[in-house]
């Protein structure tokens, strides 16, 4: 032991002196921590809104395309497609889409904005399965009703504005996702602010 007299004046800068560095380094390691949390670019694209544009689409045609890793459907329906809806609505489940499977906007019997443009989560509201489109020979499915959507895997069955049909294993009618018009011929799915 040294017989020095203490420094308290050192002693006290010494310790603020570390203090502040080891607060700089917890600093400097909490930052990128707390910044692995976000999502990457890739996580927040895949969740980004999608522009559609419809002005090649025809009547009675379905283009597919992917929003949140999921396929939606948006069909241009004929004049006899949406005249023929309301013409099987007792063979329904949820005719008039009571369970929130679609926005308020879309809770109409044709399930969309527009009469003649249907928009579609394209996942079986059963397992998850993805019907298929059958404009022509859907009344094999169902008798007397043209036009629907069924699921090979389980025999769902869905009309053309997506509404399940009673005594299937879906439960519910097919999604509706959010979504607006941008102009006459461009929809963007995944973003309904401001939408009518």
């Amino acid at each position: 032991m040294s017989n020095a007299p203490v420094n308290n004046g050192r002693r006290r800068f010494l310790t603020v002196a570390t203090s502040v560095v080891g607060g700089v380094g917890a600093a400097g390691a909490v930052v990128p921590f707390i910044a692995s949390w976000n999502p990457s670019a890739k996580a927040k694209a895949a969740g980004a809104p999608v522009e559609v544009n419809i002005s090649k689409l025809e009547a009675g045609q379905m283009l597919r395309v992917e929003w949140r890793g999921k396929p939606v459907w948006v069909v241009k329906r004929t004049e006899d497609m949406l005249s023929g809806l309301a013409e099987h609505e007792d063979k329904l489940r949820d005719a008039n889409s009571e369970v929130e499977q679609q926005p308020t906007y879309a809770q109409n019997r044709y399930r969309s904005i527009k009469p003649e443009i249907f928009l579609a989560v394209g996942i079986c509201t059963h397992l998850g399965c993805s019907p298929q489109y059958l404009p022509e020979t859907f009344a094999e499915q169902v008798v007397g009703v043209p036009s629907g959507f069924m699921c090979p895997c389980h025999g769902s069955k869905f009309d053309m504005a997506g509404r399940v049909f009673q005594s299937v294993p879906a439960p519910t009618n097919l999604v509706i996702p959010p979504h607006k018009y941008l102009d006459e011929n461009t929809i963007l799915v995944g973003d309904d602010s401001g939408a009518a």
